[in-house]
């Protein structure tokens, strides 16, 4: 391992707990959420349909933290 590769900050994990977290919000909010505010969406539940996006974009970049830290055999 080099000097630089020791010393390299994986943004993979902060970030992927970070849109998880917001994604667990916005999908607590869009179940049980006023319902009336989705009048000017067409009736789409748009917090419930972006927080399951950033719930998946976040669990993409911690599977790919968790993957790169187990041991390879």
């Amino acid at each position: 391992m080099t000097t630089s590769q020791k010393h390299f900050f994986d943004l993979k994990l902060p970030l992927g707990s970070l849109l998880a977290g917001y994604g667990v919000l916005l999908i607590a909010y869009g179940i049980w959420g006023d319902a009336t505010i989705y009048e000017k969406s067409l009736g789409i539940n748009v917090n419930l349909v972006w927080g399951a996006v950033l719930l998946v974009v976040g669990g993409l970049f911690l599977l790919a933290v968790w993957i790169r830290r187990t041991p390879r055999s």
